[in-house]
């Protein structure tokens, strides 16, 4: 039976850290603020922004929520993020997405200071990812690899295969296993034989978007496997990229959908957040 990579209490455990770190940057005189923009009442977004704000509370962080209207305009949009970039009392700006049509997020993304971009999503942090100097990372890749580390489970020397090739997860995700010595291989919907790719991971990270999509015939036997994906079946249960049930006796190691690589998200993100004091 496969070791249950634990989400939820890793990401607890790094919270409490952050608590702590917070606790002592008050102390030195120091407060942390998150802005939080939502366009639109998504409901799925509207869930993720509570859930961001609760963390915020718990690790103490105070957090600025900005619920904008359905019909708000690009300048809008826009100019705000222009003043809380001047605002010298905030380290993050967060724009959930999705946002309503009419609104470029490239342009929204790209608007927003690089040192106040704790989703990782900018150029400048990108290519600062993929030089090794020092900059946010993509909340999602960077809970992986300390499920990974706090597992137990080494990357270095290990025969890592990811499976999207997403701005958000896959690239990134990529660069970080490469930058903690692993070696790396993407696929994506272009990559022929998969099955013989995927079967020579060590570690296989599985970002495709396909619920149940990786079955055991894609894992070699004692391989470490980590579902990024969430979807609802047929009997609106959550489920992953991976298909749980027959991989999990293959694998030596695996993240459960939920409660894998879903709580390290917002935790990570936490993290970015307790780090722009380091960034400025």
């Amino acid at each position: 039976m496969a070791f249950l990579i634990d989400g939820k209490k890793i990401s607890a455990e790094i919270k409490d850290e952050l608590r702590e770190k917070v606790a002592a940057l008050k102390e030195a005189g120091k407060e942390l603020t998150l802005a939080v923009i939502q366009v639109g009442n998504d409901k799925a977004s509207t869930v993720y922004v509570g859930n961001k704000k609760k963390a915020c509370e718990y690790i103490g962080v105070r957090s600025l929520a900005y619920e904008l209207p359905e019909e708000t305009t690009e300048e809008e949009l826009l100019n705000l993020i222009a003043e809380l970039n001047a605002r010298d009392d905030v380290n993050g700006i967060l724009v959930q997405l999705p946002l309503p049509k009419g609104i470029c997020e490239d342009k929204v993304l790209l608007a927003i200071d690089p040192n106040k971009d704790v989703d990782g999503f900018h150029p400048v942090n990108v290519g600062r990812l993929w030089i090794g100097d020092k900059g946010f990372e993509s909340c999602t890749p960077a809970g992986v690899i300390q499920l990974l580390k706090r597992s137990g489970i080494t990357i270095s020397g290990k025969e890592c295969v990811v499976i999207g090739r997403s701005n958000i997860v896959g690239k990134p995700m990529a660069a970080m296993l490469l930058r903690e010595n692993g070696t790396v291989t993407v696929c994506h919907s272009r990559t022929k034989n998969l099955s013989e790719v995927t079967k020579r991971a060590d570690i296989l990270v599985v970002a495709i978007g396909k619920p149940k999509f990786i079955t055991a015939e894609y894992v070699k036997e004692g391989a470490v496997v980590i579902d990024v994906g969430i979807h609802r079946n047929e009997d609106n249960k959550l489920c992953g990229d991976v298909d749980f049930e027959s991989v999990e006796p293959v694998a030596s190691a695996i993240t459960p959908v939920p409660g894998g690589v879903g709580p390290m998200t917002i935790a990570m993100l936490m993290c970015n957040v307790v780090r722009s004091e380091e960034i400025k």
